[in-house]
């Protein structure tokens, strides 16, 4: 207050997610240190009417061990990812054409995926290569992703068309509260229409799918500011946010030069060209990289980087997940989105649990097919309520009743697994199908492809490789378990064996036995 009538400005609303965040921190420097936060937060402001936990951010470093700055190590990298190249000149020059090409390849080509190129991209390169690069580089497929290049090539039009309008900020509260689980439901619609249409197969399908994430895209583009969507609604964005936590990099910056030197927040807001920084829009998601506690709310599309006039903005290398026991927020939602990925495997190898259970139905019949999807889909990870469960015993029967974990913190424990787990099924796909590309290319536009080189991988090696990623899956959610939990072995040991008994479930239904 004193400093808003200082200042002759309205006093603004502080939501309680900020204020949760100020009486989470200890303060080390008392009223100076507040008093500097609050100004810096009424800068950031701007025109917004509230403060908001995104804004709210103390000067004091956290869990800087174990880091390497790639930026300072590598500048021919730092030059790249502040060039034109990085994202624009890929998304505008690449992405947004290629993207209308393989949409009119699914609509218009061949329908099954020996025969179409677009479809056989789509599902047996995407899917396992995006799903390796979270470990490496985490949400990087979301500064290229064409759903969001087509989204703020609509927001341009829009406000080019209907002049002076603006744009409406965005509603935070709801979508810190319920944007997750839009996405989370929009996810699971996704994969019972995927699976009982066989979307892997169907080419005009898959590209029905894509067109209807992009419009979302678009119409929350046309309506919101900067990318809503990419943030709260998208529910590939919300898979890629879930698996990069466990990326061994992270864009961060360093909290003692933002607080000391910038009064500006270029990076954060947007603005002109200052010294060395850039002028932009801000960060498209609205996090300032001073900030994140996670890789969630961050694309790399390095607009930070590129603003930042105090060289403050660092691209890091640290210990893989590194943040899902120092920073890290639980979030119901995630858990949630998490064990349906989780369930989805189950789902995509149907026929082969029909086949291990002996229950001989027939998946030709609609009807038959959707209620076995939805009990797949639901069921499987339940298993992990009875391991929680054993824990609370085990403590009780030791005694130690005080500190007891929280389900929702020790679900991100499975992570790895999950991550594995979807890695091993689209392993079969990629190194099966992937090396098919070119005489698949030929046959989608009816040419001869007598003599073409194809790349198939053994059944063995598939199968290898689909147990070498299974197994250190399941390794590393152990440690990962006792990472968060920070308990005894003995204690968490029930969420232990059911991460083998998951891994073992996942193994027979997708290698066999």
């Amino acid at each position: 207050m004193l400093i808003t009538r200082s200042k002759g400005i309205k006093k603004p609303a502080v939501t309680p997610e900020a204020i949760r965040k100020l009486q989470a921190y200890d303060f080390p420097n008392n009223l100076q240190e507040l008093e500097s936060l609050a100004r810096r937060s009424l800068i950031q402001l701007e025109d917004e009417s509230e403060i908001t936990e995104e804004i709210i951010w103390p000067s004091q470093s956290k869990k800087k061990q174990f880091r390497l700055n790639l930026l300072n190590a590598y500048p021919n990298l730092r030059r790249f990812l502040r060039s034109p190249w990085w994202p624009d000149r890929i998304n505008f020059g690449f992405t947004l054409t290629l993207f209308a090409f393989i949409v009119l390849i699914l609509f218009f080509g061949p329908q099954t995926r020996d025969a179409n190129f677009a479809l056989n991209f789509f599902w047996a390169w995407w899917w396992p290569l995006v799903l390796i690069g979270f470990p490496f580089l985490g949400r990087i497929w979301c500064a290229i992703c064409p759903f969001m290049i087509y989204g703020e090539v609509t927001q341009k039009i829009s406000l080019f068309l209907l002049g002076d309008r603006k744009l409406k900020k965005w509603p935070r509260r709801w979508a810190e509260s319920w944007g997750g689980w839009f996405l989370f439901s929009l996810f699971a619609l996704i994969l019972l229409w995927e699976e009982i249409w066989d979307l892997e197969n169907t080419a005009y399908l898959s590209a029905c799918l894509l067109l209807l994430i992009t419009a979302g895209a678009m119409v929350c583009s046309a309506i919101f500011e900067r990318r809503f969507w990419c943030r709260y609604l998208c529910p590939i964005g919300g898979m890629n946010g879930m698996f990069a936590k466990l990326s061994m990099t992270e864009l961060r910056a360093q909290q003692g030069t933002c607080s000391a030197e910038c009064n500006t927040y270029q990076c954060y807001k947007g603005g002109p060209e200052k010294g060395e920084g850039m002028a932009t829009d801000g960060c498209p998601l609205y996090s300032h990289p001073a900030q994140l506690e996670d890789n969630k709310d961050c694309v790399l599309c390095m607009t930070c980087l590129k603003a930042c006039p105090h060289r403050s903005v660092e691209f890091n290398l640290r210990p893989p997940g590194i943040e899902l026991w120092t920073t890290h927020k639980p979030r119901s939602y995630e858990v949630a989105l998490l064990f349906l990925l989780f369930n989805a495997v189950f789902l995509h190898r149907l026929p082969e649990i029909n086949a291990i259970l002996n229950l001989n139905l027939d998946l030709s019949q609609f009807w038959t097919h959707s209620l076995l999807s939805v009990i797949v889909l639901s069921l499987p990870a339940l298993l992990t309520v009875f391991g929680y469960g054993g824990i609370l015993l085990f403590n009780k029967l030791s005694k130690n009743i005080a500190n007891q974990p929280n389900f929702i913190e020790l679900a991100y424990g499975y992570l790895p697994l999950v991550l594995a787990a979807n890695l091993s099924h689209y392993l079969d796909l990629g190194l099966n199908e992937a090396g098919r590309i070119l005489p698949v290319t030929l046959a989608t536009f009816n040419l001869n492809y007598t003599g073409l080189p194809v790349a198939v991988a053994d059944p063995a090696v598939i199968a290898f490789l689909q147990a070498v990623s299974l197994i250190f899956g399941a390794i590393l959610s152990i440690f990962l378990t006792q990472k968060i939990a920070r308990k005894q072995f003995k204690l968490l040991l029930p969420q232990h064996l059911t991460t083998l008994t998951l891994a073992i479930a996942i193994w027979s239904s997708v290698i066999g036995f």
